[in-house]
């Protein structure tokens, strides 16, 4: 066990763990008990996650990467097919809130996951 706390905990396995919702420790347990809700702990491997603090950050990257991909496509789609606007205000609104509910839990999860993997808020006390 010693062995593997000395190893120096890889950056990618574990965002893409983080990216699935799973532990980034192990990649078994799920890293949620809600929808955005963090468990306490890993039934896994029992990394303890209470020391997480994602705060705004993946509410903050959700939006930038939301904006960066609709707001393009609502320019070439409103130049090119010129729809009406309730159907494009639709189209649109149904596009950014399922983009959002889907990057939301991934990029919380991702956070996460590079916090401890960079030791960071608590993940580097491990007994």
């Amino acid at each position: 066990m010693q062995d593997a706390l000395a190893q120096e905990r890889q950056l990618k396995p574990a965002l893409f763990r983080g990216w699935r919702r799973r532990c980034p420790r192990c990649g078994q347990g799920p890293l949620f008990s809600g929808f955005l809700k963090l468990r306490e702990d890993c039934p896994v491997c029992r990394l303890d996650y209470s020391q997480a603090r994602a705060d705004d950050g993946p509410a903050y990257l959700t939006i930038l990467i939301v904006g960066h991909i609709m707001a393009p496509m609502l320019h070439v789609v409103f130049v090119s097919f010129r729809p009406d606007p309730l159907v494009l205000f639709t189209i649109f609104a149904v596009g950014c809130v399922g983009l959002s509910l889907y990057l939301l839990p991934r990029l919380k999860g991702a956070i996460v996951a590079f916090q401890w993997s960079r030791y960071m808020h608590g993940f580097g006390e491990e007994a």
